[in-house]
């Protein structure tokens, strides 16, 4: 049953339902450790001291890497 101020899906009435819930918290697992995963890479890429010259001089790289799927 539906309640107001409801932050989740309501009761399943099916059991396809019920499985549908159970995908969407497999999936939604799914999403939330490969948000984690670029958010970490993002955080070390950024505090790290290093760098690679030859990376960013390289905007001929990103501008066909960019405009290509777009092509396609």
């Amino acid at each position: 049953m539906a309640h107001p101020s409801q932050l989740g899906f309501q009761d399943a009435a099916s059991p396809v339902m019920e499985e549908l819930l159970h995908f969407h918290d497999h999936a939604l697992m799914i999403v939330f450790l490969i948000s984690t995963l670029v958010l970490y890479i993002i955080v070390a890429m950024v505090s790290t001291k290093l760098t690679n010259k030859h990376i960013l001089d390289s905007q001929e790289v990103e501008i066909v890497w960019t405009i290509l799927p777009a092509v396609i």
